[in-house]
């Protein structure tokens, strides 16, 4: 089984709390050059909802979307926030405890949603329906869920996404397993697999790259994606050696991002 879809690793161990996706979040708030930021782009679409409205989110992870744009949460808003770890929920409720909001926090698996039938306005899959390793099923479930007029927002990337910082991986990592890092729901191919279940689908782009200023952010992120029994100290010593040539000969190094939307509706 792939690990992008292993629900046993993804919980026990990628998952099992929020630091390995907070390292990585970090790098994107830090250096993207896209001053509108990424959570904001998503939220320019779910306030297109109405004022009163209920939000399933699948794969929370650390609530990190909520906590950035909450002052642009609709006070109507009834907000169910689902992970299937309970390390990322953990997560969640601690970054969004101070806001005051009565969101409700719930470990829940796509592919079996414990709600009626036409219970939701909007379900948010955001970076997270790769993970799922019976996507049709869960595509199944969200529709169930949803309202007649309800609306689908899954984000995901494309194949040229962070493809320098993937060659950094393949080089430092010493278990490489075939297709570790393949994604089996990118821009390319999600337009079919949401087709399954969906006919009424718009695909947008997030226009965005990385400029890395700075070393120990990138080294962060290596780290937060291999484990360390697949990593080589050796080697990623060697990468940061190379790197920091890089860094002070042009000033910055330069990482692709290729991310986008499918705005799905019922």
């Amino acid at each position: 089984m792939q690990r992008f879809t292993d629900q046993k690793y993804l919980t026990q161990d990628q998952y099992k709390d929020a630091s390995n996706l907070d390292a990585r979040i970090a790098i994107h708030q830090k250096f993207s050059t896209n001053p509108q930021g990424w959570f904001n782009w998503i939220f320019d679409t779910l306030v297109k909802l109405p004022a009163e409205s209920k939000v399933l989110e699948l794969g929370c992870g650390s609530a990190e979307m909520w906590k950035e744009c909450a002052s642009r949460i609709p006070a109507g808003w009834v907000i169910t926030l689902t992970d299937l770890s309970d390390g990322m929920l953990d997560a969640a409720w601690r970054n969004l405890v101070p806001l005051g909001r009565n969101f409700k926090f719930e470990q829940m698996d796509a592919q079996s949603i414990p709600y009626g039938d036409k219970t939701f306005d909007m379900v948010i899959a955001n970076h997270m329906l790769y993970h799922v390793p019976d996507r049709e099923k869960a595509l199944s479930e969200i529709k169930r869920v949803l309202k007649d007029d309800g609306c689908l927002i899954a984000t995901t990337v494309g194949n040229t996404h962070m493809q320098e910082m993937y060659r950094f991986l393949n080089y430092v990592n010493i278990n490489e397993r075939p297709g570790m890092f393949s994604n089996p729901f990118t821009l390319e191919n999600g337009l079919e697999q949401l087709q399954s279940a969906f006919s009424q689908i718009k695909k947008s782009q997030y226009v965005d790259n990385l400029e890395v200023t700075e070393i120990d952010p990138l080294i962060a992120y290596i780290r937060s994606s291999i484990g360390a029994g697949d990593l080589s100290e050796e080697k990623l010593g060697e990468l940061k050696k190379d790197l920091t040539a890089v860094l002070e000969k042009e000033g910055k190094i330069f990482i692709t991002k290729d991310s986008g939307m499918f705005e799905v509706l019922k």
